[in-house]
């Protein structure tokens, strides 16, 4: 599924947790992120003081926080594999094969018409 090409919003976590977004000038939340996301907005991460890119672990956040409510999708086996393949498979398979996984769902997810 291809993605719209969206400017890459930029927003920084400062060392008080909170996350800035620089577009908006104003400080936001994980749940705005998701809304981002969900909007098909390009989203990256930085650290305000190091400039280091932290935008997988913030989204790895917003995943987490999505797991906790009725909304979860993930299952406890799968995540038991999931932790399981970072010790017996190569990354690259791995994540190929998920990635796939997930963009031939969501295809299949689109209305036809």
């Amino acid at each position: 599924m291809l993605r719209p090409v969206s400017e890459t919003r930029l927003i920084k976590k400062y060392p008080n947790r909170r996350l800035y977004d620089t577009k908006l000038s104003r400080y936001i939340t994980l749940h705005d992120i998701l809304a981002l996301i969900v909007g098909q907005a390009e989203v990256r991460v930085t650290e305000q003081r190091t400039g280091l890119d932290i935008t997988r672990e913030v989204l790895l956040q917003v995943v987490a926080e999505q797991e906790k409510t009725e909304h979860a999708r993930l299952s406890q086996p799968f995540l038991a594999q999931l932790i399981g393949s970072y010790a017996s498979t190569a990354a690259a398979p791995t994540s190929r094969y998920l990635e796939e996984s997930m963009a031939n769902y969501m295809d299949e997810q689109q209305p036809t018409g």
